[in-house]
Protein backbone atom coordinates (compact mmCIF):
# COMPACT_ATOMS: atom_id res chain seq x y z
CA UNK A 1 0.00 0.00 0.00
CA UNK A 2 1.46 3.29 -1.19
CA UNK A 3 2.07 6.15 1.80
CA UNK A 4 0.82 9.10 1.67
CA UNK A 5 3.11 12.08 2.07
CA UNK A 6 1.98 14.08 4.87
CA UNK A 7 2.03 17.38 2.76
CA UNK A 8 -0.82 16.53 0.90
CA UNK A 9 -2.98 16.23 3.80
CA UNK A 10 -2.05 19.46 5.95
CA UNK A 11 -4.62 22.26 5.67
CA UNK A 12 -3.70 25.55 4.46
CA UNK A 13 -1.60 27.38 7.33
CA UNK A 14 -4.30 30.23 7.15
CA UNK A 15 -7.70 29.59 6.73
CA UNK A 16 -8.62 29.65 2.85
CA UNK A 17 -10.11 33.29 2.42
CA UNK A 18 -11.65 34.84 -1.09
CA UNK A 19 -13.55 38.14 0.76
CA UNK A 20 -11.90 40.02 3.22
CA UNK A 21 -13.96 41.40 6.38
CA UNK A 22 -14.91 45.15 4.54
CA UNK A 23 -16.18 42.99 1.20
CA UNK A 24 -13.17 43.27 -0.53
CA UNK A 25 -11.17 40.95 -2.45
CA UNK A 26 -8.29 39.22 -0.38
CA UNK A 27 -5.73 36.74 -1.82
CA UNK A 28 -5.35 34.01 0.27
CA UNK A 29 -7.29 31.25 -1.29
CA UNK A 30 -4.00 29.08 -3.12
CA UNK A 31 -5.33 27.57 -5.86
CA UNK A 32 -9.08 27.27 -5.28
CA UNK A 33 -11.45 28.25 -7.83
CA UNK A 34 -13.79 31.23 -7.44
CA UNK A 35 -17.50 29.30 -7.77
CA UNK A 36 -19.33 30.94 -10.54
CA UNK A 37 -21.06 34.57 -10.01
CA UNK A 38 -25.16 33.10 -10.33
CA UNK A 39 -23.56 30.48 -7.22
CA UNK A 40 -22.57 33.22 -5.41
CA UNK A 41 -26.25 35.23 -6.08
CA UNK A 42 -27.64 32.16 -5.00
CA UNK A 43 -26.04 31.56 -1.92
CA UNK A 44 -27.01 35.15 -1.24
CA UNK A 45 -30.06 34.95 -1.47
CA UNK A 46 -30.32 31.72 0.25
CA UNK A 47 -28.09 33.56 2.97
CA UNK A 48 -30.81 36.46 3.21
CA UNK A 49 -33.50 33.71 3.24
CA UNK A 50 -31.93 31.68 5.74
CA UNK A 51 -30.92 34.86 8.27
CA UNK A 52 -34.63 35.89 8.01
CA UNK A 53 -35.93 32.14 8.68
CA UNK A 54 -33.49 32.80 11.48
CA UNK A 55 -35.24 35.20 13.38
CA UNK A 56 -38.61 33.92 12.72
CA UNK A 57 -37.54 30.78 14.40
CA UNK A 58 -36.25 32.15 17.49
CA UNK A 59 -39.44 34.49 18.04
CA UNK A 60 -41.75 31.43 17.34
CA UNK A 61 -40.16 29.95 20.91
CA UNK A 62 -40.62 32.90 22.50
CA UNK A 63 -44.65 32.76 21.44
CA UNK A 64 -44.45 29.06 22.96
CA UNK A 65 -44.97 28.19 18.88
CA UNK A 66 -41.33 26.00 19.16
CA UNK A 67 -40.05 24.04 22.35
CA UNK A 68 -36.50 25.51 21.56
CA UNK A 69 -34.54 26.65 18.56
CA UNK A 70 -30.73 26.78 18.17
CA UNK A 71 -29.75 29.65 16.03
CA UNK A 72 -27.31 29.58 13.38
CA UNK A 73 -27.00 33.58 13.03
CA UNK A 74 -23.43 34.53 12.16
CA UNK A 75 -23.06 30.86 10.31
CA UNK A 76 -25.26 31.09 7.34
CA UNK A 77 -22.00 31.32 4.68
CA UNK A 78 -21.37 27.82 6.36
CA UNK A 79 -24.90 26.39 6.36
CA UNK A 80 -26.00 27.09 2.86
CA UNK A 81 -22.58 26.67 1.54
CA UNK A 82 -22.94 23.17 2.90
CA UNK A 83 -26.44 22.33 1.21
CA UNK A 84 -25.06 23.86 -2.75
CA UNK A 85 -22.10 21.91 -2.35
CA UNK A 86 -24.01 19.14 -2.25
CA UNK A 87 -26.16 17.49 -5.71
CA UNK A 88 -29.90 15.98 -4.89
CA UNK A 89 -28.29 12.68 -5.36
CA UNK A 90 -25.55 13.15 -2.44
CA UNK A 91 -27.17 13.29 1.38
CA UNK A 92 -26.49 15.19 4.18
CA UNK A 93 -26.42 15.14 7.38
CA UNK A 94 -27.17 17.94 10.29
CA UNK A 95 -27.26 18.55 13.79
CA UNK A 96 -29.72 20.28 15.45
CA UNK A 97 -28.49 23.62 14.79
CA UNK A 98 -28.60 23.23 11.03
CA UNK A 99 -32.31 24.18 10.32
CA UNK A 100 -30.58 27.21 7.60
CA UNK A 101 -29.04 24.08 5.81
CA UNK A 102 -31.83 21.95 5.65
CA UNK A 103 -34.21 25.33 4.05
CA UNK A 104 -31.07 25.47 1.78
CA UNK A 105 -31.16 22.34 0.50
CA UNK A 106 -34.98 22.77 -0.44
CA UNK A 107 -37.33 21.06 2.84
CA UNK A 108 -40.32 23.32 3.45
CA UNK A 109 -40.28 24.44 6.94
CA UNK A 110 -42.60 23.42 8.51
CA UNK A 111 -41.16 20.12 8.10
CA UNK A 112 -37.77 21.11 9.43
CA UNK A 113 -39.06 22.44 12.44
CA UNK A 114 -41.19 19.42 13.62
CA UNK A 115 -38.24 18.13 15.65
CA UNK A 116 -37.92 21.92 17.68
CA UNK A 117 -41.89 22.35 18.41
CA UNK A 118 -41.39 18.70 19.43
CA UNK A 119 -44.67 17.17 17.31
CA UNK A 120 -41.92 14.07 16.26
CA UNK A 121 -38.31 13.19 15.90
CA UNK A 122 -37.96 13.99 12.31
CA UNK A 123 -40.70 16.42 10.13
CA UNK A 124 -39.76 14.82 6.46
CA UNK A 125 -38.81 11.78 4.85
CA UNK A 126 -34.79 11.27 4.95
CA UNK A 127 -34.88 8.63 1.75
CA UNK A 128 -36.76 11.21 -0.22
CA UNK A 129 -35.08 13.99 0.79
CA UNK A 130 -31.87 12.38 0.83
CA UNK A 131 -31.56 14.31 4.27
CA UNK A 132 -30.67 12.40 7.89
CA UNK A 133 -32.70 13.49 10.37
CA UNK A 134 -31.37 16.46 12.45
CA UNK A 135 -29.44 14.82 15.38
CA UNK A 136 -29.01 16.41 19.02
CA UNK A 137 -26.62 13.43 20.52
CA UNK A 138 -23.31 15.20 19.66
CA UNK A 139 -20.96 13.34 16.94
CA UNK A 140 -23.28 10.46 16.96
CA UNK A 141 -24.25 11.46 12.32
CA UNK A 142 -20.50 11.01 11.33
CA UNK A 143 -20.95 7.43 11.97
CA UNK A 144 -24.28 7.58 10.26
CA UNK A 145 -22.67 9.55 7.48
CA UNK A 146 -19.76 7.32 6.86
CA UNK A 147 -22.01 4.32 7.05
CA UNK A 148 -24.02 4.98 4.32
CA UNK A 149 -21.22 6.87 2.44
CA UNK A 150 -19.59 3.35 2.50
CA UNK A 151 -22.86 1.51 1.60
CA UNK A 152 -23.42 3.35 -1.97
CA UNK A 153 -19.50 3.25 -2.51
CA UNK A 154 -20.38 -0.90 -2.31
CA UNK A 155 -23.01 0.19 -4.26
CA UNK A 156 -21.18 1.87 -7.12
CA UNK A 157 -23.32 5.05 -6.72
CA UNK A 158 -21.97 8.30 -7.35
CA UNK A 159 -23.19 10.33 -4.69
CA UNK A 160 -21.51 11.46 -1.50
CA UNK A 161 -22.58 12.07 2.28
CA UNK A 162 -21.30 15.16 4.08
CA UNK A 163 -21.95 15.87 7.79
CA UNK A 164 -22.13 18.85 9.22
CA UNK A 165 -20.40 18.78 13.02
CA UNK A 166 -19.75 21.31 15.79
CA UNK A 167 -16.58 21.95 17.50
CA UNK A 168 -17.92 20.21 20.23
CA UNK A 169 -18.54 17.03 18.69
CA UNK A 170 -15.21 16.76 17.58
CA UNK A 171 -14.38 15.58 21.50
CA UNK A 172 -16.80 12.88 21.39
CA UNK A 173 -15.55 9.17 20.38
CA UNK A 174 -17.78 9.19 17.79
CA UNK A 175 -16.12 11.72 15.75
CA UNK A 176 -12.78 9.90 15.82
CA UNK A 177 -13.86 6.00 14.96
CA UNK A 178 -15.93 7.81 12.25
CA UNK A 179 -12.23 9.77 10.87
CA UNK A 180 -10.53 6.55 11.47
CA UNK A 181 -13.40 4.26 9.18
CA UNK A 182 -13.73 6.63 6.51
CA UNK A 183 -10.22 7.04 6.05
CA UNK A 184 -9.14 3.16 6.07
CA UNK A 185 -11.89 2.24 3.35
CA UNK A 186 -12.06 5.82 1.60
CA UNK A 187 -15.47 6.40 1.91
CA UNK A 188 -16.51 9.17 0.05
CA UNK A 189 -17.88 11.88 3.23
CA UNK A 190 -17.22 15.42 3.59
CA UNK A 191 -16.57 16.32 7.23
CA UNK A 192 -17.81 19.62 7.46
CA UNK A 193 -16.98 21.59 11.25
CA UNK A 194 -18.33 24.51 11.79
CA UNK A 195 -15.74 26.14 14.41
CA UNK A 196 -18.10 28.74 15.97
CA UNK A 197 -16.15 28.53 19.03
CA UNK A 198 -18.11 27.68 21.71
CA UNK A 199 -19.70 24.31 23.09
CA UNK A 200 -22.75 25.56 24.89
CA UNK A 201 -20.42 27.25 27.07
CA UNK A 202 -17.04 25.91 27.11
CA UNK A 203 -14.82 28.01 24.70
CA UNK A 204 -12.58 26.41 22.16
CA UNK A 205 -9.43 26.67 24.11
CA UNK A 206 -10.77 24.52 26.59
CA UNK A 207 -11.37 21.63 24.42
CA UNK A 208 -8.75 20.86 22.28
CA UNK A 209 -5.34 22.14 22.23
CA UNK A 210 -4.90 21.62 18.63
CA UNK A 211 -4.05 24.77 16.28
CA UNK A 212 -6.51 24.07 14.62
CA UNK A 213 -9.36 21.10 14.40
CA UNK A 214 -8.54 20.60 10.73
CA UNK A 215 -5.15 19.03 11.49
CA UNK A 216 -6.90 16.47 13.31
CA UNK A 217 -7.34 14.38 9.81
CA UNK A 218 -3.40 14.18 9.15
CA UNK A 219 -3.64 11.66 12.45
CA UNK A 220 -5.93 9.15 10.28
CA UNK A 221 -4.64 9.68 7.08
CA UNK A 222 -7.17 11.99 5.88
CA UNK A 223 -6.99 15.25 3.73
CA UNK A 224 -7.97 18.26 5.45
CA UNK A 225 -8.58 22.01 5.34
CA UNK A 226 -9.32 25.53 7.17
CA UNK A 227 -11.49 28.01 5.61
CA UNK A 228 -13.02 31.65 6.71
CA UNK A 229 -16.40 30.45 7.76
CA UNK A 230 -17.85 33.49 7.29
CA UNK A 231 -16.43 34.29 3.44
CA UNK A 232 -19.09 32.44 1.53
CA UNK A 233 -17.16 32.69 -1.56
CA UNK A 234 -14.27 30.67 0.49
CA UNK A 235 -16.55 28.16 1.91
CA UNK A 236 -18.65 27.18 -1.32
CA UNK A 237 -14.96 26.98 -2.91
CA UNK A 238 -13.54 24.42 -0.51
CA UNK A 239 -16.35 22.42 0.09
CA UNK A 240 -17.19 22.24 -3.60
CA UNK A 241 -13.49 21.09 -4.13
CA UNK A 242 -13.93 18.77 -0.91
CA UNK A 243 -17.05 16.91 -2.39
CA UNK A 244 -15.41 16.51 -5.47
CA UNK A 245 -12.57 14.70 -3.86
CA UNK A 246 -14.61 12.32 -2.38
CA UNK A 247 -16.93 11.89 -5.14
CA UNK A 248 -13.82 10.74 -7.60
CA UNK A 249 -13.13 8.02 -5.03
CA UNK A 250 -9.88 10.14 -3.87
CA UNK A 251 -11.27 9.40 0.05
CA UNK A 252 -12.86 11.51 2.22
CA UNK A 253 -12.03 15.16 3.83
CA UNK A 254 -11.91 17.23 6.79
CA UNK A 255 -12.67 20.76 6.59
CA UNK A 256 -13.00 23.19 9.61
CA UNK A 257 -14.38 26.32 9.36
CA UNK A 258 -13.69 29.09 11.78
CA UNK A 259 -16.95 31.25 12.64
CA UNK A 260 -18.84 31.97 15.63
CA UNK A 261 -21.91 31.55 16.84
CA UNK A 262 -23.66 35.29 16.97
CA UNK A 263 -26.58 34.53 19.55
CA UNK A 264 -27.41 31.81 22.35
CA UNK A 265 -26.29 28.32 22.38
CA UNK A 266 -30.26 28.26 22.28
CA UNK A 267 -33.41 30.54 23.42
CA UNK A 268 -32.98 28.30 26.94
CA UNK A 269 -29.30 29.63 27.35
CA UNK A 270 -27.72 33.13 28.91
CA UNK A 271 -24.89 33.50 26.93
CA UNK A 272 -23.90 36.59 28.72
CA UNK A 273 -22.71 34.23 31.39
CA UNK A 274 -20.10 33.07 29.52
CA UNK A 275 -18.55 35.70 26.81
CA UNK A 276 -18.70 39.49 27.12
CA UNK A 277 -20.69 41.87 24.91
CA UNK A 278 -17.64 42.82 23.06
CA UNK A 279 -16.45 39.95 21.75
CA UNK A 280 -19.92 39.80 20.08
CA UNK A 281 -19.64 43.01 19.01
CA UNK A 282 -16.58 41.78 17.03
CA UNK A 283 -17.65 38.96 15.50
CA UNK A 284 -20.88 40.98 14.62
CA UNK A 285 -18.70 43.26 12.21
CA UNK A 286 -17.41 39.83 10.31
CA UNK A 287 -21.27 39.28 9.11
CA UNK A 288 -20.99 36.70 6.26
CA UNK A 289 -23.89 38.24 4.45
CA UNK A 290 -22.98 41.81 4.47
CA UNK A 291 -19.69 40.63 3.25
CA UNK A 292 -20.65 38.84 0.46
CA UNK A 293 -23.51 41.51 -0.33
CA UNK A 294 -20.75 44.16 -0.37
CA UNK A 295 -18.44 42.07 -2.36
CA UNK A 296 -21.02 41.20 -5.15
CA UNK A 297 -21.83 44.70 -5.48
CA UNK A 298 -18.37 45.70 -6.21
CA UNK A 299 -18.32 42.79 -8.97
CA UNK A 300 -21.25 43.80 -10.53
CA UNK A 301 -23.19 40.71 -9.76
CA UNK A 302 -25.30 41.98 -7.43
CA UNK A 303 -27.71 45.19 -8.18
CA UNK A 304 -29.58 47.18 -5.68
CA UNK A 305 -33.19 46.33 -6.87
CA UNK A 306 -32.17 42.57 -6.71
CA UNK A 307 -31.16 42.86 -2.78
CA UNK A 308 -34.60 44.29 -1.91
CA UNK A 309 -36.39 41.82 -3.96
CA UNK A 310 -34.42 39.03 -1.72
CA UNK A 311 -35.34 40.88 1.08
CA UNK A 312 -39.28 40.87 0.15
CA UNK A 313 -39.21 37.58 -0.86
CA UNK A 314 -37.71 36.42 2.65
CA UNK A 315 -40.44 38.52 4.19
CA UNK A 316 -42.83 36.87 2.63
CA UNK A 317 -40.92 33.31 3.40
CA UNK A 318 -41.15 34.39 6.59
CA UNK A 319 -45.44 34.45 7.00
CA UNK A 320 -45.33 31.34 5.31
CA UNK A 321 -43.33 29.95 8.38
CA UNK A 322 -45.76 31.75 10.92
CA UNK A 323 -49.06 30.40 8.95
CA UNK A 324 -47.40 26.97 9.40
CA UNK A 325 -46.30 26.77 12.68
CA UNK A 326 -49.65 28.96 14.05
CA UNK A 327 -51.72 26.17 12.95
CA UNK A 328 -52.27 23.24 15.26
CA UNK A 329 -50.64 19.93 14.64
CA UNK A 330 -53.06 17.27 13.74
CA UNK A 331 -51.24 14.47 14.97
CA UNK A 332 -51.98 10.76 15.77
CA UNK A 333 -50.89 8.74 18.77
CA UNK A 334 -50.55 5.80 16.89
CA UNK A 335 -48.32 6.80 14.51
CA UNK A 336 -45.71 6.05 17.08
CA UNK A 337 -45.77 2.55 16.21
CA UNK A 338 -45.20 3.46 12.32
CA UNK A 339 -41.58 3.75 11.87
CA UNK A 340 -39.89 1.74 14.85
CA UNK A 341 -39.15 -1.07 12.58
CA UNK A 342 -39.67 -1.76 9.22
CA UNK A 343 -41.86 -4.54 10.05
CA UNK A 344 -43.67 -4.34 13.46
CA UNK A 345 -42.55 -7.25 16.07
CA UNK A 346 -45.46 -9.00 17.57
CA UNK A 347 -45.06 -6.72 21.10
CA UNK A 348 -45.29 -3.99 19.31
CA UNK A 349 -48.03 -4.92 17.68
CA UNK A 350 -49.59 -5.73 21.07
CA UNK A 351 -49.01 -1.96 22.27
CA UNK A 352 -50.14 -0.71 19.28
CA UNK A 353 -53.83 -2.38 19.72
CA UNK A 354 -53.42 -1.80 23.39
CA UNK A 355 -53.08 1.93 23.08
CA UNK A 356 -56.01 1.74 19.97
CA UNK A 357 -57.93 0.54 22.98
CA UNK A 358 -57.37 3.13 25.63
CA UNK A 359 -58.13 5.78 23.32
CA UNK A 360 -61.52 4.51 21.97
CA UNK A 361 -62.65 3.97 25.82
Amino acid sequence: MAVVSSETLLPSAAPVRFVAEDGSRAGEHGAYGEPAAERLKEAYRLMVLGRRFDVQATALTKQGRLAVYPSSAGQEACQVAAALALEQRDWLFPTYRDSVALVARGLKPGEVLTLLRGDAHCGYNPVETRVAPQCTPLATQTLHAVGLAHAMQRRGEDAVALALIGDGATSEGDFHEALNFAAVFKAPVVFFVQNNRFAISVPFEKQSAAAALAYKGIGYGMRSEQVDGNDAVAVLAVLDDAVKHAREGKGPVLVEAHTYRIDAHTNADDATRYRDAEEVAKWREADPLKRLETYLQAENVLQGKEIEQFAADAEVFAQSVRDTLNAEPELDPLSLFDHVYAAPTRQLRQQRAALAAELEA
